[in-house]
């Protein structure tokens, strides 16, 4: 959420700001709206100060014996009656106009991000080990699973629909292995304290981290029963909870309307939860294989930052979220998002792309992790402070990330550790977490 007295400070660098996110300047329309609001207010205050007045003056002329100035007075005061709760709700609506407005509006780039329309603009950052050399041609994942029999897609259509899958067996608990090594190394290792969070949340919680209102339909909500008897759209959007499509949303929201001590920070989140997309902006994209799912599951990295120490720490993040890829022995390259692919929420963002050799003739670089600092945006929407240097509260600045995806580390493992037999070579650090399993294979 944006300030709107930073907007009426500087409306040219606001505007400025959203031209290189590619959209038209807002700063007129968003101060016409804001004069009529603070225009409503002034008349609404001057209002009540009129009939705390009048009130006094009336006592006044009643001790004078002026019964005509008494009278006159009184009549006043019962006009004001009758005018103030209109007054008052000009206010409140054009209170309400602007801050619908403000909520629809995405957070600016900071100065080093570069700018770009699209993916093709983003810049690489840097480059972690080589692309291994196969004797053989490496298969995609799903050829892999299914050959091992341990990865079930029209079993899962038949259950869910389509972009579900069912893994069994090795497979399956392969993926459990990388969530729990990913978890216990951001816990052990680098200082983050696990949450296990809910998966329902309600719609104040999806708005706080910018899910709501612009990608309502990107999210699966849950339905009461009792309201299926009755639909109705704007009870189900008032009574409906929704299913979190990444950790970030309950973590984040965990210091919303609060004053935290800035002792407390940073103060560094982690989860391992499973994730819900409907992916309604993805039509026909990533169909094959378990790219992109409705269901999977996520280690969710979350900081809660001063202002001042916010990008030391959105470098801390990545070197964290690098670190799960590194003791995997995955090649990855790390880019750094233009303005034209920045997600809702950031200032900036790193995503990290794992090369997978089985994604078409000569493999693919796919997204990972994405890493982003906003700033005081989701703060200022959540109502999430602290007290600073000055004692004075002031918003928070919070990151999140993917430490990582696990359904696309393991798509990773499967296609970078493939033997020419179709069996998957457990790497070493994984094998404790597999009861000392080597190799998947087919049984």
């Amino acid at each position: 959420m944006h300030d709107i007295k930073l907007i009426r400070d500087n409306p040219q660098a606001f505007d400025a700001g959203l031209a290189r996110r590619g959209l038209k300047p807002l700063s007129a329309s968003l101060l016409a709206i804001d004069e009529r609001r603070r225009a409503s207010i002034l008349a609404s205050e001057q209002a009540q100060a009129r009939r705390n007045a009048a009130s006094k003056e009336i006592g006044d002329a009643k001790k004078a014996k002026d019964d005509a100035r008494a009278a006159k007075l009184m009549a006043e005061v019962a006009e004001l009656k009758t005018t103030m709760p209109q007054l008052e709700a000009v206010a409140k609506a054009a209170d309400e106009e602007l801050a619908t407005a403000l909520s629809a509006i995405p957070n600016l780039p900071l100065g080093e991000v570069p700018d770009g329309p699209d993916e093709h603009g983003n810049v690489q950052r840097h480059v972690f080990g080589n692309r291994r050399n196969y004797a053989f041609a490496p298969k995609p994942h799903d050829d892999l699973g299914g050959a091992l029999g341990d990865m079930d897609f029209e079993t899962a259509a038949k259950l869910s629909g389509a972009r579900f899958v069912v893994l069994k067996k090795g497979l399956a608990r392969l993926e459990r292995a990388l969530g729990q090594f990913m978890l216990n190394l951001h816990i052990d290792e680098h200082g983050y304290t696990e949450i296990n969070p809910p998966l329902l949340v309600r719609n104040e919680i999806m708005f706080g981290t910018g899910q709501l209102p612009k990608f309502e339909d990107d999210q699966f909500w849950a339905i009461k029963g009792e309201l299926l008897a009755a639909p109705d759209l704007e009870r189900l959007r008032t009574d409906r909870l929704g299913i979190i499509p990444t950790a970030e949303v309950a973590l984040t929201n965990l210091v919303r309307e609060s004053i935290l001590d800035e002792k407390q920070l940073p103060m560094r989140l982690t989860a391992l939860t499973p994730c819900f997309r409907a992916e309604a902006g993805a039509a026909g994209r990533d169909t094959r294989g378990m790219i992109r799912q409705h269901q999977f599951t996520k280690v969710e990295l979350v900081s809660i930052a001063t202002p001042e120490t916010s990008k030391d720490e959105h470098e801390r993040m990545l070197a964290c979220a690098e670190e799960v890829l590194r003791r995997l022995d995955l090649h990855y390259r790390v880019m750094t998002l233009c303005t034209g692919d920045m997600g809702f929420s950031s200032q900036k963002t790193y995503d990290i792309e794992v090369w997978m050799p089985g994604q078409g003739e000569g493999g693919a670089f796919r997204e990972i992790s994405s890493c982003s600092v906003c700033g005081d945006f989701q703060a200022r929407r959540m109502d999430a402070r602290s007290r600073g240097p000055d004692g004075k509260p002031r918003f928070v600045h919070t990151l999140n990330g993917s430490g990582t995806a696990v359904g696309r580390a393991l798509i990773a493992v499967m296609e970078t550790y493939q033997q020419e037999d179709g069996s998957i070579a457990v790497p070493s650090v994984l094998q404790p977490y597999m009861g000392g399993l080597k190799v998947v294979a087919r049984e």
